[in-house]
């Protein structure tokens, strides 16, 4: 059903082709985030860009430094670039490829030395700027098919990855209640749980009027919405909350591309549901704004982010699917999340972000090798504070322990990074 909502979707893209042809098409800005952007000299800083010429080749600078880059067909790259000494306390990191070109500041978090004997005719130095803070430390959290009372579940993953997870995925629907029993049981294991609230009756498909975004907004679930605010402040403590996530995409019925439902619906529904909770005195809330990553006619991030007044963190979900399936192919990490990631610092600067799901198929290439990359990759982002694995044999066998191998890269990696 997918693929001939996907069929009739493109045919119909295709009879409305002239006007859409005559529409003029705008450049994208270009856009360069840096992940760490303060230290000393000689850090090794990954350069993010975003806005820049599909599949083109550029530079970045940095002083006397530089480094090359290759944009993806939608205009995004990453790179390394060491941080070299400079005389001041900050420096531009400049990337260009062709007539584009977008900078940022890397902050210096003490001066390089520039004389190597005291000059009594020199003015004192100034007092050393204050360290960076330390990396947030890279959370690890899966879901599981038991869920959260499923003791044994979690038991088996804390011994496959070496560590108790310290975030719960779980997921519930319009139809039950604010699950206190299971976020008890989370926090009786010492983690959190990250609950996603999805709108619609599990089971009935992508059309569902009866859960279209304009009934929420309108206040149809207004009843259903304050009894979670109540039990969620009732019990007081702290609990993430993801609704409607993977809204960019077009299989679930909250999304505008289906359901009846249009542009601006969405933000619409989530800061409906956002003031009615909030309503309720349930402040242990964090609230997750969690897209898919973004792909080829997936809807527009930016139309759908109900701004930072109702969002306390962002989130990603994506799935390296090798060649599992008939349409997928290897995707590293970098490729997989980098795009969505300079978007959502885009939309949500200096908000925390979450990888709400991810996982790895074993076909197409080393899972074992991914995992240790895709650790790595993601604690080195300290604005990145969490991973949550999808521990399902779904689609594809995602779990952590699909081969022995791809367990024991895990369990490596996540010992390695920083703490």
């Amino acid at each position: 059903m997918k693929l001939l909502r996907t069929l009739v979707s493109v045919l119909a893209l295709l009879a409305g082709g002239t006007a859409w042809i005559a529409t003029p098409v705008h450049a994208a800005t270009a856009i360069v985030t840096l992940s760490p952007d303060a230290g000393p000299a000689g850090t090794s800083v990954t350069v993010t860009g975003t806005g820049f010429p599909k599949k083109s080749s550029g530079t970045i600078s940095a002083g006397t430094a530089t480094a090359a880059f290759k944009t993806s067909a939608s205009g995004y790259f990453t790179a390394e670039l060491v941080m070299p000494p400079a005389d001041g306390p900050a420096l531009a990191v400049r990337a260009t490829s062709g007539t584009a070109s977008a900078a940022a500041t890397f902050t210096y978090t003490y001066s390089s030395p520039s004389v190597t004997e005291e000059d009594p005719n020199l003015a004192p130095a100034p007092a050393p700027a204050p360290a960076a803070p330390a990396p947030a430390v890279l959370r690890f959290g899966v879901g599981t098919p038991g869920g959260p009372l499923a003791s044994a579940d979690l038991d088996a993953v804390t011994a496959l990855a070496g560590e108790a997870p310290s975030i719960i995925l779980s997921y519930k629907d319009f139809n039950q209640a604010a699950p206190i029993s299971e976020l008890e049981a989370v926090r009786g294991r010492g983690a959190q749980t990250l609950l996603t609230w999805e709108p619609w009756t599990w089971g009935g498909g992508t059309e569902q009027p009866a859960y279209s975004l304009d009934r929420i907004a309108a206040g149809d679930f207004d009843p259903y919405l304050r009894q979670w605010g109540q039990a969620l402040a009732g019990w007081g403590h702290p609990v993430m909350l993801r609704f409607g996530h993977e809204m960019n995409g077009n299989w679930y019925p909250w999304s505008e591309q289906i359901n009846g439902n249009g542009s601006g619906d969405y933000v619409a529904a989530w800061r409906h549901v956002h003031d009615v909770v909030a309503s309720t005195g349930a402040t242990n809330i964090t609230w997750v704004w969690n897209p898919n990553v973004p792909y080829w006619g997936s809807i527009p991030l930016s139309g759908l982010y109900p701004g930072n007044a109702y969002v306390d963190a962002v989130a990603l979900d994506g799935y390296n699917w090798g060649t599992s399936a008939s349409w997928s192919n290897w995707q590293s990490p970098s490729q997989l999340f980098g795009d969505g990631l300079a978007q959502l610092r885009t939309l949500a600067p200096g908000k925390q972000i979450l990888i709400a799901e991810t996982a790895s198929a074993e076909q197409g290439g080393s899972k074992s090798d991914w995992n240790t990359a895709l650790i790595s990759y993601l604690a080195a982002q300290p604005d990145i504070t969490a991973i949550t694995w999808f521990h399902f044999n779904k689609e594809t066998d995602w779990r952590i322990n699909s081969s022995t191998a791809s367990a024991q890269a895990f369990a490596a990696a996540l010992a390695a990074r920083p703490r």
